[in-house]
């Protein structure tokens, strides 16, 4: 529910042992078996997907790829990308990054790995991920304190994560809601350390937090805290949840990269752009476009271009942010942007029974461990319309390639559109017409996009471990944005 100040909200006390799975996962994912060839790549070792990679990418240098798969991040621990499954004319296939997301939903989206393991990848992100960060003497000095998890929507997934904790930590664990509209927030932060409220007004010291806080989070959570929190907000600022810095990212990473035969694959990408310049952009593109308000989530600040009339509905709305992102639209090939790559168009599902393919995502979850960065959860969604072969001036586009489950209500509120789900069970994964290389080449690809925000977190960051606003400015030149930064 939204926030408008009207209650005082506080921390509830979670006890470990209360996990109960129907409360954490979807209903239409509770009872469904992961689909063996999920499971296969899963477990996976380093060796085999290095093998695999390089024998179809014969130019790739096999010990950078492996020296890349042993990557431990230092701020971005937790990651998911979205990419989609495109191919060209002439067939060349490609798995595209579309963003990858600090804090990213998913867990109740997947099938257990192993039914007895009934806390599935909840638990893998805590002990592999949150408990090994805790324990770490990089990051912040180790203070007293109880442990929260803080969130401001998905209390499905973000309650299950507080009961995991609280289980493995063997501790009570504080659940609060901490939202950017809520007048007297239940979370304070004094000398850059944490504070809960709990029911009885007291104020609790928090020594760890795991963040669910998705939502411009670098408006009320600051830059540099005592109190350690997975993920930090320098991972959200340095792409994880700012589309500009993310694009700065993979480029600078992709010149670091090339020489081994590797590359993050986006779509063509103009940053910094005004409002102004953006019908020329469009029209560079042969008038289809995806226009990004850079600091957007869940779906939110996303426009999808094909007609003069979307362009023209864009242009007459108000935006408090200066700059925008243009990228190239990958749609049907009689509609899809011409790149300096080409023309890529969706894959899409396999035709159903009315003979409609879908546009598709699919969502690739990663943690940092002591071992690389490893997958986690793997689902999809897809589009409410069906793909179409020829646009007409009345189309609606965001319906065919808008693949984002989360609806915000009236009231502020948010809520998701779970009939577009695929999940990766033994029924709906075969939709999606992929197989184990394609899998492989989404997880290389979130990989590598994750690795680059990572580094730009530590460019950013000077010899004190401060973050350098001196270096950020030039890099994300938007007034609006940098004075709502907590620091």
């Amino acid at each position: 529910m939204s926030n408008e100040g009207t209650t005082k909200h506080h921390a509830q006390i979670i006890e470990g042992g209360t996990f109960e799975a129907e409360d954490h996962w979807y209903p239409k994912a509770l009872n469904s078996t992961i689909h063996p060839m999920i499971n296969f790549f899963l477990n996976l070792d380093k060796e085999r997907i290095v093998n695999r990679y390089c024998h179809l990418h014969p130019m790739v240098k096999r010990e950078k790829l492996a020296e890349l798969l042993d990557y431990e991040c230092k701020y971005f621990m937790w990651a998911g990308a979205d990419l989609i499954n495109v191919t060209s004319a002439k067939g060349k296939r490609q798995m595209v990054v579309i963003e990858n997301n600090s804090c990213p939903s998913g867990q109740k989206s997947m099938p257990l790995r192993d039914d007895h393991q009934e806390e599935g990848s909840y638990r893998l992100l805590i002990e592999r991920t949150f408990k090994p960060f805790l324990k770490s003497k990089r990051g912040a000095p180790r203070i007293k304190g109880g442990l929260a998890v803080i969130h401001d929507k998905n209390p499905m997934e973000t309650l299950g994560y507080a009961k995991v904790i609280a289980d493995v930590f063997e501790e009570p664990v504080y659940y609060v809601s901490f939202h950017e509209d809520d007048l007297d927030p239940p979370v304070k932060f004094e000398d850059g350390i944490m504070f809960v409220r709990t029911e009885d007004g007291e104020w609790h010291q928090i020594r760890a937090a795991f963040r669910y806080v998705t939502q411009r989070p670098w408006n009320r959570i600051p830059l540099h805290t005592k109190t350690r929190i997975l993920n930090p907000i320098i991972a959200c600022l340095t792409g994880g949840r700012n589309k500009m810095v993310a694009a700065k990212a993979y480029d600078f990473f992709n010149s670091e990269i090339r020489e081994y035969g590797l590359k993050i694959i986006t779509p063509e990408t103009i940053w910094d752009v005004s409002k102004a310049e953006i019908p020329l952009w469009v029209r560079k593109m042969g008038g289809q476009a995806v226009i990004k308000i850079p600091y957007s989530n869940a779906g939110q600040g996303v426009f999808t271009i094909v007609t003069e009339k979307e362009l023209e509905a864009f242009m007459a709305q108000e935006f408090k942010y200066e700059r925008f992102i243009v990228q190239s639209l990958i749609g049907n090939y009689q509609w899809s942007s011409t790149s300096s790559e080409g023309k890529f168009y969706h894959v899409g599902t396999i035709p159903n029974a009315k003979g409609n393919t879908f546009v598709f995502d699919l969502r690739m979850m990663v943690s940092s461990t002591k071992k690389g960065i490893r997958p986690l959860v793997v689902y999809s969604r897809r589009a409410a319309k069906p793909l179409v072969d020829y646009i007409e001036a009345s189309s609606d586009s965001w319906e065919m390639l808008g693949t984002n489950l989360s609806v915000k209500n009236p009231d502020g509120g948010w809520g998701s559109d779970t009939n577009r789900l695929l999940l990766t069970d033994r029924r709906d994964f075969n939709k999606l017409g992929i197989g184990l290389d394609d899998l492989i080449e989404a997880y290389i690809q979130t990989l590598l996009s994750t690795i680059a925000i990572d580094k730009m977190a530590q460019t950013l960051t000077n010899a004190k471990g401060r973050f350098s606003m001196r270096l950020f400015k030039p890099l994300n030149d938007d007034k609006t944005l940098v004075d709502e930064i907590t620091l």
